[in-house]
């Protein structure tokens, strides 16, 4: 910049050292050509654009008639102004609040989206819990920018949501029916846990009696064992062999009895749902003879059910998820056979 001012101003003090050797009459001429130019040029640019050289240059003539400047008294003033104002203003010593990091934003986000109800404080407390220092209204603004309501606004009062929530204390019980070779009807008396899908085969046999079936809840507490205080309610139908002393065993352990309501068996849909994969994977296919042949093919089969095949709404994981073995470059694929290859399963074998 300061040898751009040079540069004009040396170059306007030749200009006036020329003009004085010039005559009266080329000055004149010059003049009504630079005026028409001016006229011309003020037509088409409202306001033009100055360097600071220029400023400079035309705040030095201001002593000539005002006439001949495009620019009015009030500008040059405020020129002046300004000059003292970047003279007298020192620099910042540093460039403000540093960014954001990405990270800390992505967690952010993630955070409100996976905790509906957590308003941008309790969001800013867990962050640095995690060791993240920022600030309240950093992380109010960061949700306000990606356009994430209010933690009312963001409460999700769905039933889904509600149920999901409540999965990791319901127990749902039922039974089906399954006929041998010989037409002979054996009953099957199962329990699900809802929120990791486990299943338990309580008992099979061809008379379900009242006694038999609270035998069989007590067997459930005892293999549960530590983790029956976890489960709140068992689901149930209205089926007459669930009587008050099967009741009677669940509500000893702190457990509450729901009954579903009448011929709605959408009410106990993890439970139904099992019944039909259990039939279309494994019953349907095979011929049973007998209450000892049924007990070893469910036994089998619930073993594959809880300890190997995908379910959905676990992420594509069994409900008793093993360790993974990540492939290599030298592991195979080995095939189980489960039921006499009526089921099979596959794991990386070194």
């Amino acid at each position: 910049m300061v040898w751009s001012l040079l540069y004009a101003l040396t170059r306007n003090a030749l200009g006036l050292m020329l003009l004085r050797m010039r005559g009266d009459t080329a000055k004149e001429v010059e003049l009504l050509v630079l005026r028409h130019q001016v006229a011309v040029l003020r037509r088409q640019v409202h306001r033009p654009t100055l360097e600071p050289a220029d400023r400079v240059i035309l705040a030095a003539l201001s002593r000539a008639r005002w006439g001949s400047f495009f620019v009015t008294p009030t500008t040059v003033l405020r020129w002046h102004r300004e000059l003292l104002a970047r003279k007298w203003t020192y620099p910042r010593k540093s460039s403000g609040r540093p960014p954001v990091h990405r990270e800390i934003r992505e967690l952010i986000l993630r955070l409100a989206r996976e905790n509906p109800t957590w308003g941008h404080r309790r969001i800013q407390g867990e962050l640095i819990g995690l060791g993240y220092s920022v600030g309240v209204a950093t992380v109010w603004r960061i949700l306000h920018r990606a356009g994430v309501d209010p933690a009312p606004r963001r409460a999700d009062a769905s039933w889904r949501t509600f149920l999901r929530a409540q999965a990791s204390g319901l127990l749902a019980c039922d039974s089906f029916t399954v006929d041998t070779v010989f037409l002979q009807r054996i009953h099957v008396f199962f329990v699900v846990e809802h929120a990791t899908r486990h299943v338990h085969v309580l008992g099979i046999t061809k008379h379900p009696t009242t006694a038999w079936v609270t035998q069989q809840a007590r067997n459930l507490l005892m293999n549960l064992e530590e983790r029956s205080h976890r489960f709140r309610f068992l689901l149930r139908d209205r089926d007459t062999k669930f009587t008050a002393s099967f009741d009677a065993v669940f509500t000893g352990a702190g457990i509450d009895v729901v009954r579903t309501p009448p011929q709605a068996p959408q009410a106990n849909a993890i439970a139904e749902r099992w019944v039909g994969t259990v039939r279309r994977e494994c019953t349907d296919s095979l011929l049973i003879v007998s209450e000892r042949h049924l007990t070893s093919v469910l036994d089998s089969y619930a073993e594959h059910f809880n300890t190997h095949r995908p379910h959905r709404s676990l992420g594509q994981h069994p409900p008793d998820s093993p360790p993974v073995v990540a492939p290599t470059s030298e592991s195979t694929i080995r095939r189980t056979r489960i039921l006499g290859g009526l089921i099979s399963e596959y794991r990386n074998a070194a």
